[in-house]
Formats: C-alpha cells, sequence, structure tokens
C-alpha cells in the first residue's frame, strides 16, 4: 500500500512538472570548434563532409569539414561503430563531446558518440581523390565538384573576405552603395561587345523589343549610372556581374565578371583619384590577409610560389606613376622583342602592360594621359596641343596587368557635346548632356576588375579559377 503511494506520488510530480530532458546537442561549425581554447565537455553537433578515414584496432579517426575553415576537425570515435559507409566524401552529422586533444596540431577533437552519415560518396567513381592535390586545370572539366578541394575552397573563402572588404573600404570612406541596372540600353565601353537580351518567345515579329522600341543589353559597366547618382551623391560606388562579348578564352578575359565601380564628385586631378584606388588596394589586401591567412598561404605556398614577397613588396611601396607617352618611350628603348610594336597613339598590350611594370621594379605603376582617340567620349580633354590626350589612368600590377581603369568626366557641355556629335551618340546621350546642364560639376571615377584582384593577391595564372562558374567563350557549364 506505501509502494503504491510512493508511485503515485511520483507520477504526480512528474505530471505537473515535466522530467528534465538531456540538453540537446549544440551546433558548431567546424571554425568555431577549432577556436575552442578550453574543451568543457560540451555537447555539440557538427556536420560537414569527410575528408579522411583512418581505422585502427580500437579508435577511428574522421577528419570533417564544412567550408567554414581550410583546417578540418578531427572526430575520434569507437572502432566497434558502424563505418561502412564512412568513405571521402560523404556527408556526415556527428554528435559527441568536444575534449582536448592530444595533438599539438589543434586544441580539441570530437569525442563521437553518434556518427551519422547523411549522403553516400563512392570513392570509385568521385573524381576528386584523398591526398590528392589536382592542378586548376584539370578541376576546371568540374566546376560542380571542384568547391570541395582545398585549393577552390580557400580562394572562395578569400573572394568572400574580398568582398567584405571591400565594402568595407567604401564604407568607412563615406561612399553610398549604388545597385547600378544588370539590363540597359546604353554601351558604356562604346567598343559594340555587347550581350542583347530578348525575350524568349517574341510575341509582335522579329523587329518587335521587349521594352518598347529599345533593344536592351546586359551591362558592360555602371559607370553612367554612377554618373547619374554623383549628381547627388559625392561618393558612390557599385559592385556587381559585368558582361563582355569577347571572343576570347585568353588567362585574362571572361564573358561574366565583376567590378568594382566609384565615382566621385568635386575631383578635379588624377591624383585624387589614384590615392583612392592605391587606397582601396592595399586597404583590402591588408584586410583579407588578416581575415584568412591560411587561406592565402595555401595559394601562396603551393600554387604560386613566391607570392608572398611580391605581394608584401606592392603593399610596403608607393605606387609609381608615368605618363603614356613615357611609358611609349620606355617600350621603345627594351631590349625586348615585342609582338606589338609600341607606337605612341596605339593601346598598350599585355606583354606591354607587364614589361612596363617590371621596369618599374615590380611596383603597381599609373599609366595617365592617354590618347584621345584611344578612349571613350566620357573622358576629359586635357587640351594638350597637337599630341591631344585625355586625363585617363590605369593601373598595371604584377602578373596580371591592368587592373584598375578610370578618368576625370568631361563635365563641360560644349566639349562633350562636340564629342558625342562626332560620334553619332548625341541623341543617344541626351540624358548625359542634360547632367552638364543642370548642376555640373568636376567629378570622376574608376572601375577594378575584381577577378584580376583577386588573380593578383594569390598569384593565380588562370582568371577561371578565381570565379565559381567561369563564362568565356564556347562554354557555360551548369
Amino acid at each position: 500500500m506505501l509502494g503504491a503511494r510512493c508511485l503515485l506520488r511520483a507520477l504526480r510530480s512528474c505530471s505537473s512538472a515535466p522530467c528534465p530532458r538531456p540538453k540537446p546537442a549544440a551546433k558548431l561549425s567546424v571554425r568555431d570548434a577549432l577556436r575552442v581554447q578550453t574543451a568543457s565537455g560540451e555537447r555539440v553537433k557538427v556536420q560537414g563532409w569527410v575528408r579522411s578515414v583512418r581505422s585502427q584496432k580500437e579508435v577511428l579517426f574522421l577528419h570533417v569539414n564544412d567550408g567554414s575553415s581550410l583546417e578540418s576537425l578531427q572526430v575520434v570515435a569507437d572502432s566497434n561503430l558502424d563505418s561502412r559507409e564512412l568513405d571521402f566524401g560523404c556527408s556526415v552529422e556527428v554528435q559527441g563531446q568536444l575534449v582536448k586533444s592530444p595533438s599539438k596540431r589543434q586544441n580539441v577533437e570530437l569525442k563521437a558518440e553518434k556518427i551519422e552519415v547523411v549522403g553516400n560518396c563512392d570513392p570509385k567513381d568521385f573524381p576528386l581523390k584523398y591526398k590528392d592535390r589536382p592542378p586548376l586545370e584539370y578541376l576546371r572539366q568540374f566546376p560542380h565538384l571542384r568547391c570541395r578541394t582545398n585549393a577552390l575552397g580557400s580562394i572562395l573563402r578569400v573572394r568572400s573576405e574580398a568582398t567584405a572588404a571591400i565594402h568595407s573600404f567604401f564604407k568607412d570612406n563615406g561612399f553610398v552603395h549604388i545597385h547600378t541596372p544588370i539590363i540597359t540600353s546604353n554601351d558604356c565601353e562604346g567598343a559594340g561587345e555587347l550581350f542583347q537580351v530578348e525575350p524568349r518567345h517574341r510575341v509582335g515579329g522579329p523587329l518587335s523589343f521587349f521594352f518598347i522600341d529599345v533593344p536592351a543589353f546586359l551591362t558592360v559597366s555602371g559607370q553612367l549610372h554612377l554618373e547619374v547618382m554623383s549628381g547627388a551623391f559625392t561618393q558612390v560606388f557599385t559592385f556587381g556581374p559585368t558582361f563582355r562579348a569577347e571572343n576570347s578564352q585568353s588567362r585574362r578575359h571572361l564573358a561574366e565578371f565583376y567590378m568594382v565601380e566609384a565615382e566621385i564628385s568635386f575631383v578635379e586631378s588624377l591624383q585624387d583619384l589614384m590615392q583612392v584606388m592605391e587606397g582601396l588596394f592595399k586597404s583590402a589586401t591588408a584586410m583579407v590577409l588578416a581575415s584568412c591567412p591560411e587561406d592565402v598561404a595555401l595559394c601562396h605556398r603551393f600554387i604560386a610560389p613566391g607570392q608572398k614577397d611580391r605581394l608584401e613588396h606592392m603593399l610596403k611601396n608607393n605606387f609609381l606613376t608615368i605618363s603614356y607617352t613615357e611609358a611609349v618611350e620606355i617600350l621603345k628603348q627594351a631590349s625586348q622583342n615585342f609582338t606589338f610594336t609600341p607606337e605612341w597613339g596605339v593601346d598598350l598590350h599585355t606583354e606591354h602592360e607587364k614589361y612596363l611594370v617590371k621596369h618599374c621594379g615590380n611596383i603597381p605603376v599609373f599609366v595617365i594621359n592617354y590618347p584621345l582617340a584611344l578612349k571613350p567620349f566620357y573622358m576629359r580633354d586635357n587640351e594638350d596641343g597637337p599630341q591631344h590626350t585625355v586625363a585617363a589612368v590605369d593601373l598595371l600590377v604584377p602578373g596580371v596587368g591592368e587592373l584598375f581603369g578610370g578618368s576625370l568626366r568631361e563635365e563641360r557641355y560644349h566639349f562633350l557635346e562636340q564629342r558625342l556629335a562626332r560620334s553619332g551618340l548625341t541623341e543617344a546621350y541626351q540624358w548625359y548632356l542634360d547632367l552638364r546642364r543642370f548642376g555640373s560639376v568636376p567629378h570622376g571615377g574608376f572601375g577594378m576588375g575584381f577577378e584580376r584582384y583577386l588573380q593578383c593577391i594569390l598569384g593565380i595564372d588562370n582568371i577561371k579559377d578565381v570565379i565559381p562558374f567561369p563564362r568565356f567563350t564556347h562554354s557555360c557549364i551548369l
């Protein structure tokens, strides 16, 4: 009878106050788990992909990575655990305790209580192999899988950090971020290398356009739209995809790439623009080096030996400046034989750009004041006599060549009107002339190819290896 009363009291107690349940395992990223300094034995859950499996008599070792860091987390489990489906590349969820690791390589390891295989991976069919370090060109044939390698993982984490660093630079310096359109009716560069946008199914026949009577294109630059905004905001920038229908499969060109562009009002000298360009390069690079040193180090060690020293050399020296005319004279006096003969009035080619950087001690160099005939209508006329140059600037960097391009814009109405008339563009750009009629100010801007920037700081030879899904002539995989 006494036992029954005790049981009844116990049941009433559980019904009025729920019995305590085990505390659920806290979800941790691999990066956060590796940052734990003192293991408290807390139950945690880690999800990711298996990078290695090693079975000993009494212990099973796994290395799990979730993309949050280059380093993987070591998981230790009892060898009696069912490991038949644990293979390189499979996805897993591991629950257990974070404990102090006897290894000097990491502070903690995960002592597994439960390992669940979420997705199988047959190592015989998987194109990526354990312990392999395949060349980047081999990985290009697997755009859907290459991000799982250490090399591409590091490059893409650097890309993410560089994106944040660039935004941080502009925000810290008072720039307003503008979303410029992807679909546009103008050709900013004037080269005609445009992708035209049309509906898949035309309704009104071959001559009708989706946007009334205006042909539409994928943008080649956000500059002209930024110039509109610079009439209301003194400092603006944009960072987005850009498209060029160039028939090129070179190491420096893509059909789709990302551009960082800025426009600054009340700027009257190229020096002011160049100061911002140099500041952006050095500030963003310093932030990237500080935020993901292991990823940068992997690229410098295994992909581009010597790049660490070359990058430090760029960062510690003031960038140099030469005029286009001086550049042509340097090239003419060079002992090197060029494929394209350097002449005044002819654009610089990649071989010329790389030679000029080398001539300047592998320090980035600004080339300023290009011939008017080589540049678009919006660049400011220097009115400098028979040579007739415009206030344009390109920044040339080691290993890449041209990284930045910029100019002072032609803010004088009559000069711009004459340039547009000579090009037959007056009607199409009447709105652009209006910007000079209503409160025009001296202004200028620049653009930086984001993928070329990544090539420069990491030492990556081919631009197709610094973008997740490269688009180029005859290639649009996925």
